[in-house]
This record gives C-alpha cells, structure tokens and sequence, in this order.
C-alpha cells in the first residue's frame, strides 16, 4: 500500500530512527503504526538512531594494506568506551571498513563534507552530458538529480553499497552495529593512499583483489 509523507513523519517522531526505515517499517506492517513501531524496535534501528547524537570520542584507529602493498588504509572509527573499542565484533567491523574504503575508494565520509563548489561542478557536468543526450529541457533537472545521486553514492563513504552484502549501505550497518553493541559508533576520518596515484599505470580489479583476501 501507498505510504504518505505524514505516516513516515509520525514514525520517525514516536521512534527517532531514519525516514527510509520508518518507510521501509510501515510498508512491512502495510500501514499499521503500531506494528511499525515494533518492527523498528525488533531490528534496533529505533534505539540506534537515538544513540546516533551521543559523544563518541573512544574507538579505533585501523590499518589495511592490500596484498602487494600497492593500497594502504588508514581509518578513525568512534564509539563510546575503551571496553567497546577493545570488543572483536567492534574490531571486525573497523577491519571490513577499512577494506571498504579500500576497495571502493570513496573521497569523503558522508555527503556533507562534499564541498560545494564539487557538487555544483558535477552537477554542471551531468547538466550537460543530459542535454547532450538530446534529452528535454523540462526533465533535464530530474535526470540531473537522479545522476547526482549516483555520484554521492560513489563518493560517499556512508552511501556505497557494503562489499561483503551489496543489499546494504555502509551507514545501515553502522546502525546495526549500533544496535548491536548499545553504542554510539561514527566514521569520523580516513586516508588512502595507491601506490602510483596519479601517474600512469595499468588498470587491475581491486574490488575483486580486496574481497578474494577478506576470503582467505
């Protein structure tokens, strides 16, 4: 059934989870609301995105180097107390952030820190490549919005798709593992550097490089 905009509002104002889940919760319980609440509960996402605004200043720094050393990983992951950041579920889960970043190579954390003199230069970009495309004028802005999407979803650290379960983003599970541990838990910073970045070098699949060691 057809969910409105209040239904999702008044969701998230009884609950305090996100508006994508509060969405996701009442079509699960077809409209229901208090069946949405206990869906939200079951899955944790409620108490987690309460505890999304607690200081977080503990936690790890970790590294990743890519076989070969030809990729290298620094990340500062948060979360409350020394005895979380000493817990191996936490430890794990920095570890598979590190390789994320890795892996997909992101520029930014979230899609807040993306300057805006960036956005607007990729937004020109799609604008263009749109028109180009011999696309209407009257839906050009749509198809610009869509693409940039995209693009936050490529350079965003907290919007890609996780590399072990592409059903979920990097921020849903910092959600489940907030649920999980009763914790704060933030990304706050990262570096990467490739062996070679900007000069000329050969193509490889580092995606595919990065998941066959997590396997080993």
């Amino acid at each position: 059934m057809a969910i409105s905009a209040a239904q999702v509002k008044e969701l998230r104002e009884k609950t305090g989870a996100g508006m994508m889940d509060c969405k996701k919760a009442l079509q699960e319980a077809n409209g229901d609301m208090d069946k949405a609440v206990e869906i939200l509960r079951e899955k944790g996402l409620a108490a987690a995105e309460k505890k999304a605004g607690r200081i977080a200043a503990e936690g790890l720094v970790e590294s990743y180097i890519h076989a070969g050393g030809r990729i290298g990983v620094l990340v500062e992951v948060n979360c409350e107390t020394d005895f979380v950041a000493k817990n191996a579920e936490f430890q794990a889960f920095v570890k598979d952030i590190a390789m994320q970043i890795a892996a997909m190579a992101p520029k930014y954390v979230r899609r807040e820190e993306v300057p805006a003199e960036e956005v607007e230069k990729e937004r020109e970009i799609l604008r263009t490549q749109a028109l180009n495309e011999g696309k209407p004028e009257h839906i050009v802005d749509k198809m610009v919005a869509g693409r940039l999407e995209k693009y936050f979803q490529q350079v965003c650290l907290l919007e890609q798709p996780f590399i072990k379960d592409g059903d979920k983003t990097i921020d849903q599970l910092v959600k489940e593992q907030i649920a999980r541990i009763g914790e704060n838990i933030s990304i706050r910073r990262f570096v990467r550097y490739e062996l070679g970045e900007g000069l000329e070098k050969r193509e490889d699949n580092f995606v595919e490089e990065v998941m066959a060691q997590m396997k080993k």
